[in-house]
């Protein structure tokens, strides 16, 4: 279980789910699993609909795109997010524009906290 959470876009859960639909022991480390264990776990990462896991636990639910329910793991997933960025950014909505400038996105105060790098104070003036 834990050497599948190592790739990106697999959770515990989902990587508990996987291992138990696959038919593999859960306590077994990666280097103890059979060459037919990691096969039968590689097909049930690529198409878990197939084997029964349920719509609400993958990662990538109504595609924009094609509408359909998958799980997107490692490069997939950086390139499914950079072009859901992108088309944010395209229609100029309140999200893709706060990416944009590389402000705060989810609602969160800016007045005072993530400044990042930017002076803070009240610079003193020499002499006097």
């Amino acid at each position: 279980v834990v050497s599948t959470q190592s790739i990106k876009g697999v959770g515990r859960r989902f990587a508990n789910a996987v291992c138990k639909k696959a038919n593999v022991d859960i306590t077994k480390r990666a280097g103890e699993l059979s060459d037919e264990e990691v096969e039968k776990l590689i097909t049930v990462m690529a198409n878990p609909r197939q084997y029964k896991i349920p719509d609400w636990f993958l990662n990538r639910q109504k595609d924009t795109k094609d509408g359909k329910y998958s799980q997107v793991l490692s490069n997939s997933l950086d390139n499914k997010y950079r072009e859901d960025l992108e088309r944010l950014k395209k229609i100029r909505c309140h999200r893709g524009l706060r990416h944009h400038w590389g402000w705060r996105v989810r609602g969160q105060h800016t007045k005072t906290t993530g400044r990042r790098g930017r002076t803070v104070g009240v610079s003193k003036k020499k002499g006097g």
